[in-house]
């Protein structure tokens, strides 16, 4: 097994760095014949909006268990009216441990019947064919998302899948022409989508508190060196080879997501049009495996090339600007930024701030001052995400990064018990992982303009509003 696990790692590894290199379906802002879209499949339906029919039990499966997978699974089997069918990795200790775990959860009475799938790198595919689950929990290395995702439709699961959701945008195309072809959704878990300042802002948007937006900042500013110790098993044993051979936002969407929805992006409001990147020197990732590891060590065979900071701007249809940052390797505290600028005011968070035009009710009196801690108990009095008053304390409870992961892992079988949207669709999930493979594209030409492609082919202009959901 541990043979499999490492022969698995360099082949995914390697076949990522093709991926992530090869030429993406993207052209400068400059060239002629712009956003040059595929034709529809036969038989394709838009997703945008898009119910499928309630499940009164949702059979779930699950392929990677790993430090994220494993989460998914504990809580989703906590969750009323699931049954875990299946667990799928090839490391046959962590299978055994998450099932294990919903037989727990379950009492007795569900969960009761989980089949494991450790038998080498292609053994989810048995699964899939074998188990016909409803729905399917992707929690492996980056490259293995799209064609785990698209498999996994074709075999008639609604799918689930760790962020990004690919990284090529050949691989988006694909996801959302199989997603449209199978009624099948395709749904890119960003979880910060669902933590309470997240959710607040939402709901302040949508409610006109901060006026017409103008303006966000996105980021994932994430310290993650300490990953490179995972030699053989683990984040860092495939991670790290990304940061090697990729230069450009390789992972943009947890503060990107947020501000998307704060803006309707891709949904009848606004949208994507196009994206300039930067990046800083590589420096870190080279300096941090000299000081670290033996010379002769395989990460000090790298040249890492991933500049440590990439700086993007994404310019929209209406003329909106956001500006999204990436960092995994500076010595600096953790954001995501998180703000977004209206004519009548800025809501920011990291901490959660807010200045209005004409003061903070209960705060200060002036746009000048930011009101922040104890002086924002009246804005969440008021405010507050109707979402979170209903899971909110429960969450908390359970867990996950604050309880985000609970709310979204919640409504995700919600939503399918319910046959009502979901709160990500797939086109969402392409817009917000594109900003990775046109990041590259865009600082490998000295920060030239990209467009983005119209993964909805037009029709996110009558594509609703997420709604705030109670």
């Amino acid at each position: 097994m541990k043979s499999n696990r490492r022969n698995f790692i360099k082949k995914t590894s390697i076949a990522g760095m093709g991926l992530a290199m090869a030429p993406v379906w993207s052209n400068s802002i400059t060239d002629n014949g712009l956003n040059n879209i595929p034709a529809s499949k036969p038989g394709a339906i838009y997703m945008g909006g898009f119910s499928a029919p309630k499940l009164d039990t949702v059979k779930c499966a699950f392929i990677g268990v790993g430090s994220r997978g494993s989460g998914h699974v504990e809580q989703i089997s906590t969750i009323e009216d699931t049954e875990v069918v299946a667990i799928s990795d090839l490391y046959e200790d962590l299978a055994e441990k998450s099932g294990k775990v919903c037989k727990e959860n379950g009492g007795g009475t569900r969960h009761k019947d989980i089949t494991l799938y450790t038998n080498g790198e292609n053994d989810w595919k048995k699964m899939l064919k074998k188990e016909k689950p409803d729905a399917v929990f992707i929690c492996t290395p980056w490259e293995l998302h799209a064609p785990m995702a698209i498999e996994a439709m074709k075999s008639g699961a609604h799918v689930f899948v760790e962020v990004p959701l690919a990284l090529t945008l050949e691989e988006m195309w694909e996801i959302v022409d199989t997603s449209e072809k199978t009624q099948k959704h395709c749904m890119m878990m960003e979880n910060c989508n669902y933590n309470r300042e997240e959710l607040l802002y939402l709901n302040m948007c949508r409610q006109g508190v901060i006026g017409e937006l103008l303006h966000g900042e996105a980021a994932y500013i994430h310290e993650l060196r300490g990953q490179m110790d995972d030699i053989e098993r683990g984040t860092g044993s495939w991670r790290t080879y990304q940061y090697a051979k990729r230069d450009g936002n390789l992972y943009p969407t947890h503060g990107l997501g947020p501000v998307a929805q704060y803006m309707n992006l891709a949904r009848g409001e606004d949208n994507f049009k196009f994206i300039n990147s930067f990046s800083s020197p590589a420096k870190g990732r080279n300096l941090y495996a000299a000081k670290n590891y033996p010379p002769d060590h395989k990460w000090n065979k790298l040249d890492f090339k991933g500049g440590d900071i990439n700086t993007s701007i994404v310019k929209t249809y209406l003329g909106r600007t956001i500006m999204v940052q990436w960092d995994e390797t500076s010595p600096r505290p953790y954001t995501r930024h998180n703000l977004i600028q209206g004519t009548k005011g800025t809501l920011t968070g990291f901490p959660t701030r807010i200045a209005l035009e004409g003061g903070v009710e209960g705060g200060p009196d002036s746009h000048h001052e930011y009101a922040e801690g104890e002086q924002l108990q009246r804005i969440f009095e008021k405010y507050e995400h109707p979402l979170y008053l209903r899971l909110g304390e429960l969450a908390n409870k359970m867990g996950g990064h604050g309880g985000m992961d609970f709310i979204m892992r919640y409504r995700i079988i919600e939503c399918l018990r319910k046959g009502e949207p979901l709160d990500q669709n797939v086109y969402e999930g392409c817009y917000w992982s594109a900003v990775g493979a046109l990041s590259q594209v865009s600082v490998a030409q000295n920060g030239a303009p990209q467009e983005f492609p119209d993964f909805t082919r037009g029709n996110w202009k009558t594509t609703k509003p997420l709604e705030i959901i109670s």
